[in-house]
């Protein structure tokens, strides 16, 4: 059952802050839904989570247009890469954008948010481990892509998101989220007013919040293993 794994990620959270010494109301749990059909979207929703992750635009879109009588009580991120051409769908349906790697990005949905819509929360993906496969910008990017961003109108900078590379042990897990943790101070030391920091998923969510994660994007701990898509491409 969903909502029994939710219990499971939830008293891990828990653990996870109280061995860090953090209020457990530091960390928000995003149930990242990808590859999974709307009803668990519902059933995850019945059990009391309100925050959803997904990674291909398409299919973001296609679960916000089946569970639209949930859109008021639902906040929709997409945590996956974003190409230029569908930029305007997430700067009209989104909540939140986790993955914003260049300024051309940020512009183009500062640009499309519709003006009767509450501003765009976005965050500054970072390739923390300098891999070549992942998105993200590099670290010695992030400062100047970060004061550009803040000034851009209907969006509001909230942090920096990553996705380190895989790592055997706790101490070892804990080295990127300490850099990406790092950076993000650095930034509010020249005057940015961030405050997320998303960072943390099912293999290594209590090395992140032991390293200052607010928010934790949790799906195969909930869900189980995810079935494949066929088709499915990167921002899809």
């Amino acid at each position: 059952m969903i909502a029994d794994k939710l219990q499971q990620v939830r008293a891990r959270i828990a653990q996870a802050c109280a061995s860090a010494s953090r209020p457990v109301q530091s960390v928000t749990l995003l149930v990242v839904t990808k590859t999974y059909g709307p009803e668990a979207v519902r059933e995850a929703f019945e059990a009391g989570e309100r925050r959803f992750g997904e990674n291909y635009v398409q299919e973001g879109m296609d679960k916000i247009a089946s569970l639209a009588d949930l859109r008021g009580a639902i906040e929709w991120h997409l945590i996956g890469p974003l190409q230029s051409n569908k930029t305007r769908v997430v700067a009209e349906q989104f909540d939140w954008v986790h993955s914003v790697d260049r300024l051309k990005i940020a512009q183009r949905l500062s640009e499309q948010r519709p003006a009767h819509l509450p501003p765009l929360h976005v965050c500054l993906q970072v390739n923390i481990s300098g891999e070549a496969s992942k998105s993200g910008l590099m670290p010695d990017e992030v400062a100047a892509t970060a004061h550009a961003v803040a000034k851009l109108p209907r969006l509001v900078l909230r942090g920096l998101m990553a996705i380190p590379e895989p790592a055997a042990d706790f101490a070892a897990q804990r080295v990127p989220h300490r850099q990406l943790r790092e950076m993000m101070q650095s930034l509010q030391a020249r005057g940015l007013a961030l405050d997320t920091l998303s960072i943390g998923m099912s293999a290594d969510l209590e090395a992140a919040i032991a390293e200052g994660a607010t928010l934790v994007r949790i799906g195969s701990a909930i869900f189980g293993e995810r079935p494949i898509l066929r088709g499915a491409a990167p921002g899809s």
